[in-house]
């Protein structure tokens, strides 16, 4: 016997849209998607601006990058599809460089990064995911796709192990993995590495593996 059919899902997420003040359609853009922690999950996008990338462009005015910062509904965990239809629809509707699509989070968004991007690795030039984790059996897929990796070592929320075992895995594979770990912090790993320069620096060298 064999079963076969066809399931439609409708899916739904609301977003913060950050662009340059020189945006035109006239040039691309690179985009960076930001994933929030677990606790700027809801209904209120305000809550989103409390950390990472919608924090940095409240703050200033030279940001160089489109920003997306989708908002997981309550109780609820980061979904692949949605965020993947979200991506495409603002690739789509925005003048962005496809070959400059770069994808961050912290702790809960942590382990979104890493899952969106072992499910789409085609589709970033660069992966952040900062005091996260995953499937270290899946991560091999990323070999070709730059990933920087941030954690404290005092992480009592997520535990070091979680993004040391990712970074092994993908060394293993022959992946180019940076891996900076912060000897004194604790879960906040991500405060420091949004607000460094070299971050977006490092980003904006790294174009999509063909």
């Amino acid at each position: 016997m064999s079963f076969e059919t066809q399931v439609v899902k409708t899916v739904k997420l609301n977003y913060l849209l950050y662009l340059p003040k020189d945006y035109n359609e006239d040039n691309e853009f690179p985009l960076i998607m930001f994933l929030h922690g677990a606790g700027e999950s809801g209904d209120d996008l305000e809550k989103v601006k409390v950390h990472g990338i919608p924090k940095i462009v409240e703050q200033r005015d030279d940001f160089p990058f489109i920003a997306v910062s989708p908002q997981c509904p309550e109780k609820s965990w980061w979904e692949i599809d949605a965020l993947k239809a979200l991506l495409d629809e603002i690739i789509d509707k925005y003048a962005v460089d496809p070959d400059r699509v770069y994808l961050t989070g912290l702790s809960m968004g942590g382990f979104g990064s890493w899952s969106l991007g072992i499910a789409y690795p085609d589709k970033f030039a660069a992966i952040v995911p900062i005091c996260g984790g995953g499937d270290e059996e899946e991560v091999a897929i990323l070999k070709d796709v730059p990933v920087w990796v941030f954690h404290g070592a005092k992480d009592g929320t997520v535990k070091l192990e979680q993004s040391e075992k990712m970074v092994n895995a993908l060394k293993e594979a022959g992946g180019n993995v940076k891996f900076t770990v912060y000897p004194e912090a604790n879960h906040d790993s991500w405060t420091e590495t949004y607000d460094n320069p070299e971050l977006y620096e490092w980003l904006l060298q790294q174009k999509r593996h063909k």
